[in-house]
């Protein structure tokens, strides 16, 4: 009988990704830092505080965070899990709306303002289009998320970020599928004079074969569209609905999967 895996792209089975808040402007040295190692990940912004209490300028965030993604995070900020619904959807969508003008593509994904959400937020954000929400803290391991929209990252950088490091470019154990997510805000490494933490996080996961290096939105797209492949009963054929190439291991075989009707 043969045996199926899902992969990540090129048929790799780890993915590595950074998450951070508020759109101050210490992103300038983190993404200085990200980019000379090869590192991606996902910044949220407020598009109702741009410009304002050390954020980036209007003018300054397509260009700074291209090969990255702009995330939404509430227009304002304000702590959502005690805000009426039609706050909500007006924080949400003003602040996609805006964030879309300046980026010029969809605004899919968030994080929850202040670390504040429940039940009641996480159901109306798909009616909002959003794909998919970070919340605080760190669960200290790889796994990949079961539900987006309450989606924990493996740890805060400055909570064991350098040992999850470490420990995550080790991982060898090709049958299963590693997600090391890390989170926080960069003002935080001048608040706390570390920026040494980050960096030596970029140098140690940076510039591996075997890793993915993705933003929250493409690793969130790239599960999806795994997760609505289409096996025939004898799994010799499978249908890929998505405009993504996706990657398999077929009895030990790494396969890639393009759009429309494969052969396996």
């Amino acid at each position: 009988m043969r045996k199926i895996y899902y992969c990540f792209p090129e048929g790799k089975h780890k993915v590595f990704t950074l998450s951070y808040d508020d759109g101050k402007c210490a992103d300038r040295r983190l993404i200085e830092i990200m980019n000379r190692y090869g590192v991606r990940g996902t910044f949220h912004l407020n598009a109702g505080l741009i410009g304002s209490q050390d954020r980036i300028p209007k003018d300054e965030i397509k260009g700074l965070y291209e090969g990255h993604e702009v995330s939404a995070h509430t227009y304002t900020h304000p702590t959502i899990e005690r805000s009426p619904k039609e706050e909500i959807i007006v924080q949400v969508m003003e602040d996609r709306k805006e964030l879309e003008k300046i980026v010029g593509y969809p605004v899919r994904g968030m994080s929850y303002p202040n670390g504040s959400y429940n039940q009641r937020i996480m159901e109306v954000l798909p009616h909002l289009g959003i794909e998919y929400s970070r919340i605080v803290g760190g669960h200290q391991s790889f796994k990949l998320p079961k539900d987006f929209n309450e989606w924990q990252a493996t740890c805060h950088h400055n909570q064991h970020g350098l040992d999850c490091a470490k420990e995550f470019v080790d991982l060898h154990k090709t049958q299963y599928l590693y997600l090391l997510y890390i989170w926080g805000h960069s003002y935080e490494f001048d608040n706390d004079n570390n920026w040494e933490i980050i960096e030596e996080i970029c140098r140690t996961v940076g510039g591996k074969e075997d890793i993915w290096y993705a933003t929250n939105i493409e690793i969130v797209d790239y599960m999806k569209a795994l997760d609505r492949l289409q096996f025939n009963t004898e799994r010799t054929q499978v249908l890929n609905a998505s405009h993504l190439t996706l990657w398999l291991d077929v009895d030990g075989v790494k396969v890639a999967i393009e759009p429309g009707l494969n052969n396996l």
